[in-house]
């Protein structure tokens, strides 16, 4: 069975599910996005390859929450009924884990809201497209979850039942936004490529770093990026050392150690088109492995792979709470992937344990 997709590829499904079955069979442990990669499609089509077959402990249901006035806000809100789950949120080079519930729930017209203070995310449901309910055979046992894919079949968001998870809440969810048709294949479409940053001489750069000098909040911040025509990696690279001072490309590394030696509490944001997850406490196990920094902790996971960072900058943006200062990092297409703060409430001051740890990260570290 052929399938023609919006983008004119031809899928073959049939042959697609033949290759994944002998890929499972040479590599058992392979991921879902490795073995997507391996294949030539993306995630998302993986999965929905899966969609109307039943195997033993394995399953696929297309959700739709289509009858819904706020669409997949309709399945956000429903997840509190979960009790206890697993998060993950990732891009091309680092993955999120938090285990947590989803509370504080809020949806408007496109966004979302989760204010738990384990899970806390931003939602951008316009990049949600498509989702499932996955059932799956781990080493553990069978896995449930359900699975959110933007337009081009990338992965923005995932939920994993934990053991205190409530299942006959995960199964009324399941039933209420299943899908009438089940057949496999989902059509996608490539994502818009970001415009290229306009030539240096054409920005303002006096005004905008008067416009920087004068924030009152660091959420303003992308709007003030967008009322310059200025890219985000642009802006660091021009403003001068005293806003953005860039450092050495392992300063992830050194500064998760630093934080877990210490003992400072942080706030760590990993995000793609439609979803933002943010950790925030402390961490404790900081361990490399291979081209990964990984933090390992009962609660909280991170994954960053350390040799994809192009650029890594320390940032500093004045509000009226004081200076905020953070750590982000850049791949070597000058896209952000991974940004660090100190832990902070609105109103109350950044800090200072955080300002002392960056001060001596920037002491020793300023790139060359």
């Amino acid at each position: 069975m052929d399938a023609i997709m919006p983008d004119d590829r031809k899928v073959d499904l049939a042959a697609l599910r033949d290759a994944w079955a002998r890929l499972k069979a040479e590599q058992p442990g392979l991921r879902a996005r490795d073995a997507a990669a391996r294949l030539g499609i993306s995630e998302g089509e993986l999965v929905a390859l899966r969609c109307g077959t039943e195997e033993p402990g394995a399953r696929v249901l297309r959700l739709d929450p289509g009858g819904e006035p706020k669409g997949w806000g309709a399945v956000i809100e429903a997840l509190p009924a979960l009790g206890e789950v697993m998060t993950i949120t990732r891009n091309d080079h680092a993955v999120h884990e938090k285990h947590g519930r989803f509370d504080k729930v809020s949806v408007g017209p496109g966004h979302g809201l989760v204010l738990d203070p384990e899970i806390d995310l931003r939602l951008f449901l316009n990049h949600w497209r498509f989702g499932f309910a996955v059932r799956e055979a781990v080493k553990s046992g069978v896995r449930d979850s359900l699975q959110f894919f933007d337009i081009d079949g990338t992965a923005v968001h995932k939920v994993f039942l934990a053991d205190a998870s409530d299942r006959a809440a995960f199964d009324g969810l399941v039933a209420r936004f299943r899908a009438p048709g089940q057949d496999p294949g989902i059509p996608v479409l490539p994502l818009p490529v970001p415009p290229a940053d306009r030539p240096d001489d054409a920005i303002d750069l006096a005004g905008f770093r008067r416009h920087w000098e004068s924030l009152q909040d660091t959420h303003d911040f992308f709007g003030m990026l967008r009322e310059f025509g200025i890219g985000r990696h642009q802006a660091f690279r021009l403003i001068g050392a005293d806003l953005a001072l860039p450092v050495r490309l392992d300063s992830l590394h050194r500064c998760l150690r630093l934080a877990a030696e210490r003992g400072v509490p942080i706030m760590v944001f990993v995000g793609n088109p439609g979803c933002i997850q943010i950790h925030t406490g402390p961490v404790e196990r900081v361990e490399p492995m291979g081209p990964w920094i990984n933090v390992l902790d009962p609660r909280f996971n991170l994954h960053v792979r350390q040799d994809r960072v192009g650029s890594a900058w320390i940032v500093r943006k004045p509000t009226r709470d004081g200076v905020v200062t953070s750590l982000e990092l850049f791949d070597t297409e000058n896209r952000p992937f991974i940004q660090l703060f100190g832990a902070r409430k609105p109103g109350k001051p950044e800090l200072e344990e955080w300002r002392t740890l960056l001060a001596d990260l920037s002491a020793l570290e300023v790139a060359a």
